[in-house]
């Protein structure tokens, strides 16, 4: 094929990017839909990102933002965006993970797709992930979700299928949602940037009860300025550029939440590079070991069970159509719901001494590593035991839950690659009222050091530089 005939396409391209070019005319929100389309068309097959395609409704959505007069005011203009499977799609059956779990189609959007629609998006369709959005790894017995960096392995989980989608290039960002970690271990395992609110900063409104508080909304991306957009998007902010901070004092800690789990070499050696990150960037380290408890892990533990009984309760389901692993997750729950385990009080003493981290050791900031280990096997999980999945569980992803159970914002950004090519990250904690602060410190790694932002072998976009925007 001639230099000629190569059809230019703006799949690669960041959310700004596309967004900048539908404000000005450089391109039409529905040819930037059709070319995500058809990329989509040949990619997923291989990956089961998406649970289902909105092809056509995508295309007509994209038409009437070609339509719109006055497009000035819209931050994500004719962006392609994925939702998470469940969060409510007008139109669409909200599907939770699996068949079983399904709740019929959604007579109006959630209201963060309502927000995303409102900056200008368009939705190209729902992506998977496990049922009950219960585990670190994204298979039902339809599909395996796989990781566009290595499809052997997972993308993580809950919001994997996002993870897997954004990391493709399938959509330049996507949404997830996060209630022991299930935006910042899929971004860790895909190399891209993920945040989680703090808590009530993003209206929520899941299940029976956002897992008792602990489940936020956010956007995986491959850049801090995407995630930035989209956070603002979610949160129902003006849009504001992120300013470099003063000199900051962040602590450092290698210790596991988990008791027996330590962070691997590679992940050891992302939190010493993103250490020396911060000191070029001119900011302080200095060890910060939160004091993670016995009562910490089991008080985790029970709400993340009786979450899942809650959710079965409040949705009628009959649990005995679930997934094996996901059955006696529910039985579980509802046996620690009768023992009263799952205290309020246990949550906001937690919450009390994790603010105190940042007083008591005068820090600004929290770094620990993102995962521990290597992200598991892309294999039919679903059909494994429930302990098989908790231990598999526990043993790569113990850094992120105790954030959720704070109610603090956190965030994984990319430092680099494993030897075995997949990316490694690190995450970063703030106190409440921190995300931008997060996504500052997070553009200054990405300015010092750049990450690729798709997987080897997608496309890795022929717009502009990212810096540029």
């Amino acid at each position: 094929m001639a230099v000629q005939d190569i059809v230019p396409t703006w799949v690669g391209a960041t959310a700004k990017q596309i967004a900048r070019g539908v404000r000005r005319g450089d391109i039409s929100a529905t040819q930037v839909v059709a070319d995500h389309l058809d990329h989509l068309a040949r990619v997923d097959p291989d990956l089961a990102a998406f649970r289902q395609v909105r092809a056509g409704a995508a295309v007509t959505e994209a038409e009437k933002v070609d339509e719109l007069e006055d497009l000035a005011d819209l931050p994500l203009a004719g962006v392609p965006v994925a939702v998470k499977e469940n969060t409510a799609v007008a139109g669409l059956p909200t599907w939770n993970g699996s068949a079983a779990a399904r709740t019929p189609v959604a007579e109006a959007d959630h209201e963060v797709v309502r927000r995303l629609r409102g900056a200008g998006a368009v939705i190209l369709g729902v992506t998977r992930m496990p049922e009950l959005g219960l585990w670190g790894v994204t298979d039902d017995l339809t599909a395996v979700t796989r990781n566009p960096w290595d499809r052997g392995r997972t993308p993580g989980g809950s919001s994997g299928g996002s993870a897997a989608a954004v990391a493709a290039g399938l959509v330049p960002i996507a949404h997830g949602n996060d209630g022991l970690g299930s935006i910042r271990i899929p971004a860790a395992c895909c190399g891209l940037v993920g945040l989680k609110p703090g808590r009530g900063v993003v209206p929520c409104q899941l299940g029976a009860d956002d897992w008792f508080g602990l489940t936020e909304h956010g956007m995986l991306t491959t850049t801090v300025a995407d995630a930035a957009v989209g956070f603002q998007t979610l949160a129902g902010r003006r849009q504001e550029k992120l300013v470099p901070p003063a000199r900051l004092r962040v602590g450092v800690s290698l210790r596991s939440p988990v008791r027996g789990i330590s962070p691997d070499a590679s992940n050891r050696d992302a939190v010493a590079a993103a250490g020396r990150l911060l000191a070029a960037a001119g900011h302080d380290t200095v060890p910060a070991d939160p004091s993670y408890s016995t009562t910490l892990g089991l008080q985790g533990l029970a709400t993340w069970f009786a979450a899942a009984a809650a959710d079965v309760q409040a949705a009628g389901l009959d649990r005995r159509n679930l997934q094996k692993r996901s059955r006696q997750h529910v039985r579980l729950g509802e046996w620690v719901q009768r023992r009263g385990y799952v205290r309020p009080a246990d949550r906001a003493d937690w919450r009390e001494r994790s603010i105190g981290l940042f007083t008591d050791h005068s820090i600004d900031l929290l770094l620990t590593p993102a995962l521990a280990g290597i992200p598991p096997a892309a294999n039919s999980w679903s059909a494994r035991s429930w302990r098989a999945n908790v231990l598999a569980n526990l043993r790569y992803a113990p850094y992120t839950a105790p954030w959720n159970l704070a109610g603090l914002p956190a965030l994984v950004v990319p430092v680099g690659r494993r030897p075995d090519g997949l990316p490694v990250a690190v995450q970063l904690v703030g106190p409440p009222g921190s995300e931008l602060l997060l996504l500052s410190v997070a553009g200054q790694f990405e300015m010092q050091a750049p990450w690729a932002r798709h997987a080897d072998g997608y496309p890795q976009g022929g717009m502009p530089s990212p810096a540029s925007g």
